[in-house]
């Protein structure tokens, strides 16, 4: 299976820099799962207000940044064979919601999130996902339910905004 890099991700997903939370995609059946990685570097943002005298334990991973990676990761799923990397025009990716979702053993920079994730359901442009994260073999994240809806953009925007737009 041809694993797949940043400009594929880029290609498919709006997200930039800091907030571009997946390295690479290792398995995509369109329509069915993925499988991507996110390697966690002690040069993360997050860590930047920690100081000379953190302990090992402040290094833990936020478990918000996991979920996010891993949503992200359902995103590049639900829009594989119809991707849109630009928020201000055609189909935009919204979170619809999140539930049943349990947290396991925590990631420290040099460890990898393996993100699986699994269409449930898809209706219309609506997705249903499922999944989990692992760090080492061992699970970090469990997500029972992750709804993802595209809408057009002008849809989204104030009417005022939409004028404009001559929509």
């Amino acid at each position: 299976m041809t694993a797949h890099g940043l400009d594929r991700i880029k290609n498919t997903i709006p997200h930039r820099g800091e907030l571009l939370l997946v390295d690479r995609v290792t398995e995509v059946e369109p329509g069915r799962r993925l499988t991507a990685l996110k390697a966690v570097s002690g040069n993360e943002p997050c860590y930047v207000p920690l100081g000379p005298d953190a302990a090992p334990a402040d290094y833990a991973y936020p478990t918000s940044l996991v979920v996010e990676s891993w949503a992200q990761s359902a995103v590049l799923l639900s829009v594989w064979e119809a991707p849109n990397p630009d928020v201000l025009a055609g189909k935009v990716e919204l979170a619809g919601s999140i539930n049943d979702v349990a947290f396991g053993v925590r990631a420290h920079p040099g460890d990898v999130l393996e993100h699986r994730v699994r269409l449930v359901k898809a209706v219309g442009e609506t997705a249903i996902l499922t999944g989990e994260t692992c760090v080492g073999g061992r699970e970090a994240l469990r997500v029972g339910s992750f709804v993802v809806a595209l809408r057009d953009v002008t849809e989204l925007l104030p009417a005022p905004d939409r004028a404009l737009l001559n929509v």
